[in-house]
Formats: C-alpha cells, sequence, structure tokens
C-alpha cells in the first residue's frame, strides 16, 4: 500500500507500507492490502505503520481523516510527530509540546497586549470625543 500522511501546509511521510494500525472513533482498526476501501474519523493518539523493509515507524497524530482506496492510505492530520519506536516518540512529542506551548504562550501575550491598545484607544475616542 501507498501510505501518505498530510498537514496542512505539507506531506508529513510517504511511503509503501504492508500494514497500518490506528485508532478511531469507534476503536482501533488494522489495514492490510486486501483490505476493503476504508475511511474513518481518527481521535488523537498514536498511529503505527510497518513499512515494505519492515521498518516500524509510530506516529503521534491529533484528530483526523484516514481514506483507503484501493492501494492508497492517506491521513489527514493537524499536527503529528514520527519516531522509530515509542521511547524516541515521546521524547519528540514532548519537544513538539513545549513548542506549541511556547508558541500559544506568544500568542496570547500578543492577544492581550492588542485587547488593552484597543481598550485604552477606545477610552482615549470617549474622554476626547
Amino acid at each position: 500500500m501507498n501510505l501518505t500522511i498530510l498537514l496542512p501546509e505539507k506531506t508529513y511521510w510517504q511511503g509503501k507500507v504492508k500494514k497500518v494500525v490506528g485508532e478511531a472513533k469507534n476503536g482501533s482498526f488494522c489495514l492490510l492490502p486486501a483490505h476493503i476501501d476504508f475511511v474513518t474519523i481518527m481521535v488523537p493518539g498514536i498511529f503505527y505503520t510497518v513499512t515494505e523493509e519492515d521498518q516500524e515507524i509510530y506516529i503521534a497524530i491529533n484528530e483526523g481523516v484516514l481514506l483507503k482506496t484501493g492501494r492508497e492510505v492517506t491521513l489527514a492530520t493537524r499536527n503529528a510527530a514520527k519516531g522509530d519506536s515509542l521511547g524516541s516518540l515521546k521524547k519528540q512529542v514532548e519537544e513538539d509540546f513545549k513548542r506549541i506551548n511556547q508558541q500559544d504562550r506568544r500568542a496570547n501575550q500578543a492577544l492581550q497586549k492588542l485587547e488593552a491598545d484597543f481598550v485604552r484607544r477606545f477610552l482615549d475616542l470617549e474622554a476626547y470625543g
């Protein structure tokens, strides 16, 4: 099967795989090449695949949509982090969460500054009419 993992801004990973395992809203699933066409909504968790060279790949994802048509499997998700083992994946996810938390903190600070500037200017308009 050909697996493509898409993020909003790019193709995150692409390759030939023998097996795909994930968790959807209605439970876990395993896709093999002869599996019927399939579509599901993914929940946050660990997505697991085995390449044709028997390499195991673990990918942490947040929610997304998975579609299998013929030998093509496409997973669209907002965020993903890949590791060759669960240990390396855990480390990658922790680093990504720290980075995202820092970005969120900076965005919140910018929003608070904009709100304060808006209130200040509104009060100036009210005072000087």
